[in-house]
């Protein structure tokens, strides 16, 4: 599936709340299955856990049963960073499948383009939403050891920059590395500029570009401080699965591993965008093992 179809469709912490409830009605996509043909109905979040005040400040968290400690994913959905096509409602079948597998999650939605996000509203919405991994880690049985950032598509950068450590030119300044152990990246980019025109044809339009506040030659610090080349993501492991999208560059490879990462790719030729991250279909059964062994640590 592509993108363009879909455009045809759309249009401070607080206290964690139980949620039997869905998610604020203003953060719903047009479509809530977009990309999926929902072979897994999502179970309802255990809580949603608000991160800033605006509708799309919250992240919906659902945990195992049993007694734990259980590992953490961070799940970012993608959407080209763009408004209207997407928000965390697509990733909730994957959500709910690990959390079936044993592993906690954190289903964060977040701002875009058109509505405060791209540089920087997105990155603050992402630093903020980062802060809940230690509020559900000292309420609920999680391990704090063993916690992923799992992107899809433009997802993968949250995925990756959340783990760098940014100096001053960074899009939200001066930013440690967030404390995680592994990231899988599903049919997502390993450098936002050098995979710039591959990731604008998956869109199907120029999304990289508004994102980012304008072209690599007229923003240049901005492509480069997003680049592993300069802050590679403090990691053990890094797992791509691609399908849509080629594996990173030898040398994005090479980048991202001087950080320590160990990094694997996965390729799925003739598989979907969002066939990988659909639980039930061949494609997604293929790379299950290989993703639960990087959440469970193993």
């Amino acid at each position: 599936m592509r993108f363009l179809p879909i455009l045809l469709l759309a249009a401070a912490c607080a206290p964690v709340v139980p949620a039997p409830e869905a998610a604020p009605p203003a953060a719903q996509p047009n479509n809530a299955t977009y990309g999926t043909d929902a072979n897994l109905a999502a179970s309802a979040p255990d809580a949603i856990l608000r991160y800033a005040d605006h509708p799309r400040g919250f992240a919906e968290f659902r945990l195992p049963q049993g007694d734990g400690p259980f590992p953490l994913a961070v799940i970012y959905h993608g959407g080209c960073w763009k408004t209207g096509i997407a928000s965390q409602a697509y990733m909730a079948p994957l959500a709910t499948r690990w959390q079936q597998l044993g592993i906690a999650t954190l289903n964060v939605d977040y701002r875009e383009v058109g509505d405060g996000g791209g540089w920087p509203g997105s990155f603050e919405d992402w630093a903020a939403s980062a802060r809940l991994i230690d509020d559900v880690a000292a309420r609920y049985p999680v391990d704090r050891a063993r916690v992923t950032l799992v992107g899809h598509s433009a997802g993968a950068l949250p995925a990756q920059w959340l783990a760098m450590t940014q100096g001053a030119d960074g899009p939200v300044g001066a930013h440690g590395a967030v404390k995680a152990r592994a990231a899988i990246v599903l049919d997502g980019q390993g450098d936002v500029g050098a995979e710039r025109p591959q990731f604008d044809t998956l869109c199907q339009f120029s999304a990289v570009d508004p994102f980012m506040g304008g072209a690599p030659e007229a923003v240049p610090a901005r492509y480069a401080a997003l680049s592993p080349i300069t802050a590679a993501p403090q990691l053990a492991e890094l797992l791509f699965v691609q399908a849509k999208l080629p594996a990173p560059s030898a040398a994005t490879q090479a980048a991202l591993r001087a950080g320590g990462a160990r990094v694997t790719v996965r390729e799925n030729a003739g598989a979907s965008h969002f066939s990988i991250i659909t639980p039930g279909t061949p494609q997604y059964t293929a790379n299950e093992a290989a993703m639960l062994a990087v959440l469970k640590g193993e």
